[in-house]
């Protein structure tokens, strides 16, 4: 059976700008993949107010949509943040190379590195096995974003994702007030099949795996910043697993998996899923007839892996299934798939928020610290003060621009600043071997950031 546009639950709870959030019952299962209960609720009010507000930047001008990448924030009398707040923003633009002025048009963040980013897609299909969610379609498709240091800016700049895949966001949210294409003007920073630039077998690889119901388009900005630092960076859309997933004959996929019942033995099941998935990919971009045409560039003994929420604890997944990935990071993501006693020797990165991952303090950092005992080589154990589940994607800053509060007690772009920042001085160390003091102890340009000690449940 083909792919097709599937019909929309309405029934279904939706948080942020569209991504869905299910229940799953009681207990730790309440707060899976690092959402707690409280913040589900507030996630899920703030969500309608932000589609609705989101209407306010769809009417900017075709014109102003070509034109470079704005440097503001969302001021004046939409906003609604405090004084206080838009003056620690302002600080946090700054700290990312940012301004803070007016603006109509939502922007992510420029990236910090020196090379211009070019981006395509790839549409893959794994013939060697079935789709793990709808069993009778027989081969497992993916959509992957690629993004990768450019010799010079193309002439048209990527979009954030497709009308269709905005549309069906809205729709799912019951959010008929708003224009249908109006998540897809977010601008970025990345040109659509600009010629990669780098020398043979010269740059790095990193794999991005989403959140449960999220696109893989809300790891752009961090993809954009690595993009721009000299690696390749793919990003995997895991079909049924989101919203809406698009593929180039025009057939949309939708959210299998929301409707369905959540333990840990079915978050386990997604975590080798995902695995699977990523190691598919590795194969069709690194193997002997690579799937772009590009691949001659990449180090394949340079090859890591970070995911946001259920990618993130989906990293230790591929990890144990795939030696290629040197090194991995888990984004406040909690985990189900267990490293055995033998161990994992690669260097790990788990960064999250103080509220579910503090040392000590609930279930699902107690999966953490079980991780911990097993990780036998460089490891670190970061959080980030006043970050909130959403704070490490785009939809924080994002939210920001147009004066959403969704209940972090950090600026978006800070946040944004912090994650791009802290990961790719992870990548750095572990896949350049370039020394980074920042992840030594604590810095005072990212007095936020704790470095925690699992073994004394201390954080500094």
């Amino acid at each position: 059976m083909g792919h097709v546009t599937e019909p929309v639950d309405r029934r279904r709870r939706y948080g942020g700008a569209g991504a869905p959030v299910h229940a799953a019952g009681g207990g730790a299962a309440a707060a899976e993949r690092g959402i707690t209960r409280s913040e589900r609720g507030r996630i899920l009010r703030v969500g309608v107010v932000a589609a609705g507000l989101l209407a306010s930047v769809a009417t900017t001008s075709a014109a102003s949509a070509q034109s470079g990448p704005a440097t503001s924030a969302q001021s004046g009398p939409a906003a609604t943040t405090s004084a206080g707040a838009a003056a620690s923003a302002q600080a946090g633009a700054a700290s990312a190379g940012l301004s803070v002025t007016s603006s109509s048009t939502l922007y992510l963040p420029r990236p910090t590195g020196p090379h211009p980013v070019g981006t395509t897609s790839l549409y893959l299909k794994d013939t060697s096995r079935p789709d793990p969610w709808v069993p009778s379609v027989k081969v497992r498709e993916l959509m992957v974003s690629l993004w990768y240091p450019a010799k010079s800016p193309g002439r048209k700049r990527a979009p954030y994702m497709t009308a269709k895949e905005s549309e069906l966001l809205l729709k799912s949210g019951e959010i008929t007030s708003v224009p249908p294409d109006t998540l897809s003007k977010t601008r970025t920073n990345a040109f659509t099949d600009a010629d990669p630039a780098g020398r043979k077998h010269g740059l790095p690889l990193v794999v991005l795996s989403p959140g449960h119901t999220k696109p893989r388009t809300e790891l752009t900005a961090l993809a954009e910043e690595l993009a721009s630092r000299g690696y390749v960076v793919a990003a995997i859309d895991h079909t049924y697993e989101n919203v809406a997933t698009t593929f180039p004959d025009g057939r949309v996929t939708t959210c299998v998996t929301c409707g369905i019942e959540k333990n840990p033995a079915w978050w386990e099941k997604l975590a080798r899923s995902r695995a699977a998935d990523v190691s598919f990919v590795l194969d069709q971009l690194t193997g002997s007839h690579p799937k772009w045409k590009g691949a001659r560039l990449v180090d394949t003994s340079r090859i890591a892996m970070a995911g946001h929420s259920a990618g993130g604890a989906s990293t230790i997944a591929a990890m144990l299934e795939d030696s290629r990935i040197r090194a991995g990071i888990d984004i406040d993501g909690t985990t189900e798939v267990r490293i055995p006693d033998s161990g994992l020797a690669r260097p790990f990165l788990f960064l999250g928020k103080p509220a579910t991952y503090t040392p000590g303090e609930g279930d699902a950092a107690a999966t953490w610290e079980r991780d911990w005992k097993q990780l036998n080589g460089w490891k670190r154990w970061l959080l980030v003060t006043g970050a909130e589940h959403t704070s490490f994607t785009d939809l924080g800053v994002l939210a920001d621009q147009i004066g959403i509060d969704l209940g972090a007690d950090i600026p978006g772009v800070r946040a944004m600043d912090i994650t791009r920042r802290y990961v790719a001085a992870f990548f750095d160390l572990h896949l350049r071997e370039r020394s980074q003091p920042l992840l030594d102890k604590p810095s005072a340009r990212y007095p936020e950031v704790k470095h925690c000690s699992p073994e004394t449940r201390t954080c500094r």
